[in-house]
């Protein structure tokens, strides 16, 4: 796929262009836009046709930049694409008109993109409330989703039509609320205070048992605590390896209890029994 200017620096006239559209070496997808040889272009080169078609500074954006990142399906009808320039209608293209700032562009398997961030504010305004809850959580999952990124973007955009800024606000609160924001730090604190809190004896922290690292230990009785937070235990990787640890502490006769953020922040009391009960067992 190849744009009329990248033909004109390699000496490409717009003559030899016309001949070679005759002969079918070059065909059109869009105005000044071709492919070369053939009309069977990946996902990708059907985005990328869609932002060279717009010209410069265009970007792939709200559900195809979704659809880039993994976090919900492409939109398979007409692609979105968002520019600061006027436009003429384009057939297979969604035309947005925005002026984006230099922090909310980025490029993806060489595809000029919104960012992720900007992605998400961008689709509020598109698909529905679950939909975007949905895309949200995948996004946290695959990407370690950065919400200080995503307030900056959803401030940024504050002005606009729609219901799109209440609908991010709201799921980005929700996503907030169930651990989004939550560093792996912040989680180790939050559940040494409850130790305190439930008068438990304090357990090792970050101890290393039989060569795997457990966030909290009770070598006496054999207890091992993890704290699962996204941020370290969000990707297939960290599933894996999550798994393994626990096979291989349990070969060791190590009990491991795994807790959640839900369980360090908004179930305390059950946390602390669940704890207490695993130290008078293993006594």
């Amino acid at each position: 796929m190849v744009g009329h200017w990248q033909l004109g620096g390699i000496g490409v006239t717009p003559t030899m262009v016309r001949n070679r559209l005759r002969r079918g070496s070059l065909v059109r997808l869009h105005r000044g836009v071709y492919a070369v040889g053939h009309r069977r272009l990946s996902r990708d080169g059907t985005l990328l046709a869609a932002v060279f078609a717009m010209g410069h500074g265009a970007v792939v954006s709200h559900r195809d930049a979704a659809g880039l990142y993994g976090i919900r399906p492409a939109n398979h009808r007409e692609v979105d694409v968002t520019t600061s320039a006027q436009r003429r209608p384009v057939p297979g293209i969604r035309i947005h008109r925005a002026t984006l700032p230099s922090t909310h562009v980025t490029n993806r398997d060489g595809i000029p993109v919104t960012t992720l961030a900007r992605t998400l504010v961008d689709l509020a305004h598109v698909v529905p409330k679950h939909h975007l809850r949905k895309a949200l959580h995948e996004a946290e999952y695959v990407h370690r989703a950065d919400t200080n990124a995503i307030e900056e973007a959803l401030y940024a955009t504050r002005g606009r039509n729609g219901t799109g800024y209440a609908a991010m606000r709201e799921a980005l609160q929700d996503a907030k609320a169930d651990g989004l924001q939550l560093t792996r730090s912040e989680l180790e604190l939050a559940f040494a205070a409850l130790v305190d809190r439930f008068a438990l004896p304090r357990p090792k922290t970050n101890a290393t048992v039989h060569g795997r690292e457990v966030d909290a230990w009770w070598p006496g009785e054999r207890l091992a605590v993890e704290l699962d937070g996204w941020a370290a235990h969000g990707t297939r990787r960290a599933f894996q390896r999550d798994r393994e640890k626990s096979n291989h502490l349990a070969l060791h006769a190590i009990t491991l209890l795994r807790f959640t953020h839900q369980d360090i922040t908004h179930r305390q009391a059950w946390t602390a029994h669940q704890i207490t009960a695993a130290l008078k067992q293993a006594a």
